[in-house]
């Protein structure tokens, strides 16, 4: 053989070699030699002297690129829905397309329109107006309600009896009486709390987008009269005070009383002045509140917060009550300051120290574990107690404390100042106890319970509070020197004032001046003092 000819058949064979390498994959040798196979892997454990097969794709999964930005919204007012697309990268063909949508909607311009705005379906239909159909008549077209699909564009020609369908109705038409639904792309989808229309996101009871309850807490309760009473006195009594700042707050009650609710103003919203409301929505404190009410005499008040101020919830007793529950969700913060298990202001000493008491007094009465869980500020003490009325002697002509120059002053240098309603009053010793219900704070040092004893060191009602009634106050708070007592003490020259809106006028504009460490600038507190 020519050494030509060999020179040929070793070209040819080198070209076979390379050829069969790059069309077939597979190693020449064992796959526990070859270094080819341990890179890519094989496609399964075959039995044994069975061909290997390698395949390179199974290291590119096809994934999705980035969303493009949303698109312009499909309308200007009333709810529109806005669109962004994303593109699958095809990375192995055998692999099966990318799991998810290619396209996410979402609901934009979600504000009303202006008043005597066309309807946008409306709208929709008379763009087809006096245009020849396939018969060749033109008619003129108004909403038709009665089509199978929401987002079909079903039209009723007016003066006829006949309704023709045009097709889909544009993005972001209204398609259930639900608020927020709208239809995109011939669906009608509901948005998730993120916006996004098909979203299962949802608001947990802290108004948090998808979360899990977990930046508030949760108190719940149930009102019930004392047996004394039978049910409650007729007319209005206060169930509860919900701090401003609360969720998902949620009230039922199932007798013939009715619920009533005041705002932070003392102004009735619902079933005031002994008129009853009509059920619905209704706006209180910066949110919405439902009311529903049956004919079975259930009735009950759902506000979704967070509230801007705190509302009170009533009842305009008619009957006996057999027990009204109410809910909420509040901020760590602000249930620590409602609900907290200790006051800053709650001692053993809440009454006078021991060298103060009367001689007759003997030890007061303790209430057990169970009550004071229950009310861990009020003391109950049912004994040893003085008559309600003060002793029968002369104390002269109260100092009557007010004007603007003396709020704006004690403003400023008292540890408290709020407005609270006077539950009860009683006199030990040489001293008057008052029972208050803290409505609203505007400064105060010191955290205050929903339920504080203001004390006061006379017995001859000055100043003079009157049961029932509410009262803006300034007063301060007292430590003896033994560390045995520590109190709110009102003083005869404390700044006392029933409470009247315009009151609480004359004091918001004093929360600029004053914050609760004192006035901005000490020239200032020079100037009050």
């Amino acid at each position: 053989m020519s050494s030509t000819l060999v020179r040929k058949l070793t070209l040819c064979q080198a070209l076979i070699f390379i050829l069969l390498l790059l069309g077939c994959p597979v190693c020449l040798s064992s796959s526990q030699s070859s270094p080819w196979v341990s890179a890519w892997g094989s496609t399964g454990v075959g039995s044994p002297g069975a061909p290997l097969r390698v395949r390179r794709q199974l290291h590119f999964r096809n994934e999705w690129a980035s969303w493009s930005g949303w698109s312009m919204c499909s309308r200007t007012c009333g709810g529109g829905a806005s669109v962004r697309t994303r593109t699958c990268i095809t990375r192995n063909p055998v692999g099966g397309p990318c799991a998810g949508e290619p396209r996410q909607y979402k609901i934009c311009n979600t504000k009303e329109c202006a008043p005597g705005s066309e309807d946008f379906r409306e709208m929709q239909c008379a763009a087809f107006n006096d245009r020849p159909l396939v018969a060749g008549t033109a008619y003129r077209w108004t909403t038709f309600h009665g089509g199978s699909n929401p987002c079909e564009l079903s039209c009723l020609a007016k003066g006829h009896n006949f309704y023709f369908n045009f097709g889909r109705v544009l993005d972001g038409t209204s398609c259930s009486k639900e608020p927020g639904a709208v239809c995109v792309n011939g669906r009608c989808l509901m948005p998730g709390c993120d916006l996004v229309l098909g979203s299962n996101q949802q608001e947990d009871a802290c108004m948090v987008c998808g979360g899990q309850n977990s930046s508030c807490l949760h108190h719940k309760s149930v009102y019930q009269s004392s047996s004394q009473e039978a049910g409650g006195p007729l007319g209005y009594n206060e169930v509860a005070m919900i701090p401003a700042g609360a969720t998902h707050i949620r009230v039922t009650d199932n007798s013939r009383n009715y619920l009533a609710l005041q705002n932070g103003h003392s102004q009735f919203v619902i079933n005031g002045h002994w008129k009853i409301s009509i059920p619905g929505e209704y706006s209180v404190a910066g949110t919405k509140l439902l009311y529903r009410r049956s004919a079975d005499t259930w009735e009950s008040f759902e506000v979704s917060g967070p509230t801007h101020e705190d509302l009170h919830v009533m009842v305009l007793a008619t009957d006996r009550n057999p027990g009204i529950e109410y809910e909420y969700w509040l901020p760590p913060e602000r249930y620590a300051l409602y609900h907290g298990r200790r006051s800053p202001l709650l001692h053993p000493g809440s009454r006078p120290a021991k060298p103060q008491r009367p001689p007759s007094s003997h030890n007061p009465y303790r209430p057990s574990s169970r009550q004071r869980h229950h009310q861990p500020r009020l003391e109950r003490e049912d004994r040893n107690l003085l008559p309600h009325s003060p002793p029968g002697r002369h104390c002269g002509k109260c100092r009557r404390v007010r004007g603007r120059g003396e709020r704006r002053r004690q403003y400023c240098l008292r540890d408290f100042v709020f407005r609270g309603k006077v539950m009860g009053k009683l006199y030990r010793g040489e001293e008057t106890r008052y029972d208050v219900q803290v409505i609203h704070t505007y400064r105060n040092r010191y955290r205050l319970e929903h339920r504080e004893f203001l004390w006061v060191s006379n017995v001859c009602d000055c100043p003079h509070l009157e049961e029932g009634r509410q009262y803006v106050l300034m007063v301060r708070r007292h430590i003896n020197h033994e560390h045995t007592l520590d109190r709110i003490l009102l003083e005869e020259d404390s700044y006392v004032a029933p409470y009247r809106p315009r009151e609480d006028a004359q004091l918001r504009p004093l929360e600029e001046t004053c914050s609760n460490r004192g006035p901005k600038k000490a020239a200032e507190l020079r100037a009050y003092a």
